[in-house]
């Protein structure tokens, strides 16, 4: 099997078991993000003096003025969750777990095969025959270099991934009680059929496209140079990457996953905004960012950070683990996911002694 299908099918396996884990948190990230625009004053909320006088006689606020809606991640999920019910921390799942499915996918092909153009192997479509030998000079890269990888993959899939958030975003705002100011959508193909009507696709699905990219590259550099980083420093001496357990994958894709949101968390906030806002006048990535920092300070570019780290160590742990253990799977006779070769380091270790 070539490699570029086993790494695809492989990364879809990883994006449905994460994101399974990390929706409803996630919901709870995109409702502290965008709480500040349009929020509902009788949902339980509670505004800033700032906004509570100078609040329009439309009940909106505007960007200079932020209501502050939630205390906290730990508020706004019981809030979710006595106005609207559990389940309501799941509305909108199915565009983003097809989504996610693709994002994985799209994000483990296009992160090797830059890795195997680094490594000097040109074409993404190997022969089974010389899978070995690009391994092995794919495991000779240096962490700059597989960070370099990681931010080509990261400048490509945003071109998957923002419609899908797009949808995501705007399904959570609205199955959260929000008034988001946009329409009332029935499910995900009604946003995409009534943003393709209203706005087109160019200013429509791929809005945010920009800030999904600024988030991305950086992200997707840190993501994936922690996570072989953990590998390469949980490796026996004289051993390869096959001979780490699930354990080192779990703990690498988790500590990757705080690496990814922490690379440059402004920008999903900016993302957030930008697909949320009705009244956002089209202005470029960094002018939206300066007028939200202007707002609400560096603080509120970085709320909801705390539980988007916390949801992103199991969830990503989980991606890398189910990567990696799709591949072996995949690849029984490649030494690099050899089934029966994966010997823990501590059992090594007993062996010797």
């Amino acid at each position: 099997m070539a490699e570029s299908v086993t790494d695809f099918i492989a990364g879809s396996a990883a994006g449905f078991a994460g994101k399974l884990l990390d929706y409803p948190l996630d919901t709870v990230k995109v409702l502290l993000q965008t709480q500040s625009v349009n929020a509902n004053v009788d949902s339980g909320t509670v505004l800033t003096e700032a906004a509570s006088s100078t609040t329009s006689t439309t009940g909106k606020a505007s960007l200079g003025q932020p209501r502050v809606v939630y205390r906290g991640s730990i508020h706004c999920l019981q809030h979710t969750i006595n106005t609207q019910g559990f389940f309501s921390l799941y509305k909108g799942l199915s565009s983003p777990l097809l989504g996610s499915m693709a994002e994985n996918a799209v994000l483990f092909l296009v992160y090797n095969s830059f890795k195997r153009l680094l490594a000097g192997e040109f074409s993404p479509f190997n022969n089974a025959k010389d899978h070995g030998n690009i391994n092995n000079k794919k495991e000779d890269l240096t962490l700059l270099q597989i960070s370099i990888a990681g931010a080509g993959a990261g400048a490509v899939v945003p071109f998957v991934l923002t419609p899908v958030e797009l949808i995501k975003c705007r399904l959570q705002v609205q199955n959260a009680g929000s008034n988001s100011g946009f329409r009332t959508y029935k499910g995900p193909l009604d946003v995409i059929v009534q943003t393709i009507k209203t706005d087109g696709i160019a200013n429509g699905l791929y809005r945010g496209n920009s800030a999904t990219l600024m988030r991305e590259i950086p992200g997707n550099a840190a993501w994936y140079g922690v996570y072989e980083g953990v590998c390469k420093l949980m490796t026996p001496e004289g051993g390869s990457k096959a001979d780490l357990g699930t354990s080192a994958h779990l703990i690498g894709g988790a500590s990757a996953g705080v690496a990814y949101w922490t690379a440059f968390y402004p920008a999903d906030t900016v993302k957030s905004y930008i697909q949320t806002n009705p009244n956002h006048n089209g202005s470029t990535f960094v002018r939206t960012m300066m007028s939200l920092y202007r707002s609400i300070g560096i603080r509120g570019l970085y709320r909801g950070w705390g539980i988007t780290a916390a949801r992103a160590a199991p969830s990503h742990a989980a991606i890398f683990a189910t990567y990696e253990y799709a591949m072996k799977l995949m690849t029984p006779d490649d030494k690099t996911y050899d089934l029966n070769s994966e010997v823990s380091f501590s059992t090594k270790e007993s062996i010797r002694t």
